[in-house]
C-alpha cells in the first residue's frame, strides 16, 4: 500500500512558475515509478510526466516538454514536478501516482496508487 500526498498547487500568472511535490508513505518508494497526470474539468486524465524508480530515467507529454522537470529523491520519498511558464491551458487538478514495477509510465493503466491532487490555475 502506498499513500501519496501533493502538495504546492495554486494560482498564478502566465509564465510564472510553480513546484509541485508528492509525498509517498512507503517503506518499498524505490519499487515504484512514479508520474504525474492532469485533469482539467470534462477531459480526459492527462499524462504530464513520469520518472524511473532509480531517477535515471524521465518522461515528459508533448504538451509540457520543455517547461516542465520531474525529479526525484529516494531519501526522502518525495517527487517533485517543476512547472516554468506556465500558461493558462495548464489550469487543472494534478494527480501524482506510484506505478510498480517496470511497466509504461506513460499510460495511466501503470499506476496502482493515486493522490488526491492539487489544483494549479494559471490565469491569463
Amino acid at each position: 500500500q502506498v499513500q501519496l500526498v501533493e502538495s504546492g498547487g495554486g494560482l498564478v500568472q502566465a509564465g510564472g512558475s510553480l513546484t509541485l511535490s508528492c509525498a509517498a508513505t512507503t517503506d518499498k518508494f524505490v519499487d515504484y515509478g512514479m508520474g504525474w497526470f492532469r485533469q482539467a474539468p470534462g477531459k480526459e486524465r492527462e499524462f504530464i510526466s513520469a520518472v524511473t524508480w532509480s531517477g535515471r530515467h524521465t518522461y515528459y507529454g508533448d504538451s509540457v516538454k520543455g517547461r516542465f522537470t520531474i525529479s526525484r529523491d529516494n531519501s526522502k520519498n518525495t517527487v517533485t514536478l517543476q512547472m516554468n511558464s506556465l500558461k493558462p491551458e495548464d489550469t487543472a487538478a494534478y494527480f501524482c501516482a506510484a506505478a510498480y514495477g517496470t511497466l509504461d509510465l506513460t499510460l495511466r493503466r501503470a499506476y496502482s496508487y493515486w493522490g488526491q491532487g492539487t489544483q494549479v490555475t494559471v490565469s491569463s
